[in-house]
């Protein structure tokens, strides 16, 4: 977004609002004072509002106290990717006892494998996820999640991949 130099009192950046200007550096570059929405108060320039930052930096922290990293582009401002949802949503499964349906994964005994832990190399083994596809156990579906034991599939082919339980993986890794 293009924002002109005119005054953008009041506007709201995010959790950013500008207050006022603070000053001009080099090459032109309006600073302005905002305040968060935390109540932290910090210095923006016009530019970066307009290109996206949105916070203090109190955003990152949170998320990155609750254990995610934000690298790649797979968690863009208006979401993440769908790769990052597969991912945290396999770990969520296998690692999280409230999550719904741990009974069917960790709770039975499949892990993700420490490589998976990171979401790079989970991506990096994986690729992109092609549209219409999700994640499957295959070709062990009572398997762990781990490289070589994972693929993109329909939900045609997740059916006929099924468990020893007599599960169906359509039904088992209600997949994202």
């Amino acid at each position: 977004m293009r924002i002109s130099i005119g005054d953008i009192t009041g506007s709201k950046f995010g959790r950013l609002i500008a207050q006022w200007p603070v000053g001009i550096a080099k090459h032109s570059n309006k600073y302005w004072l905002c305040l968060c929405d935390c109540g932290n108060l910090c210095t923006a320039r016009i530019y970066d509002l307009g290109n996206g930052v949105s916070s203090c930096g109190c955003w990152r922290a949170e998320v990155e106290r609750m254990g995610h990293r934000l690298r790649h582009g797979h968690a863009p401002r208006s979401g993440s990717s769908a790769e990052y949802r597969s991912w945290m949503a396999m770990r969520n499964r296998c690692q999280q006892p409230k999550t719904m349906f741990y009974e069917r994964y960790g709770g039975r005994g499949i892990r993700v494998c420490e490589r998976w832990q990171k979401f790079e190399n989970f991506l990096a083994d994986m690729g992109p996820r092609p549209e219409g596809k999700t994640l499957d156990r295959y070709p062990n579906p009572d398997g762990n999640y781990e490289p070589g034991n994972c693929r993109w599939a329909t939900p045609k082919e997740q059916r006929h991949n099924r468990t020893s339980m007599g599960h169906s993986n359509s039904t088992l890794n209600t997949a994202i």
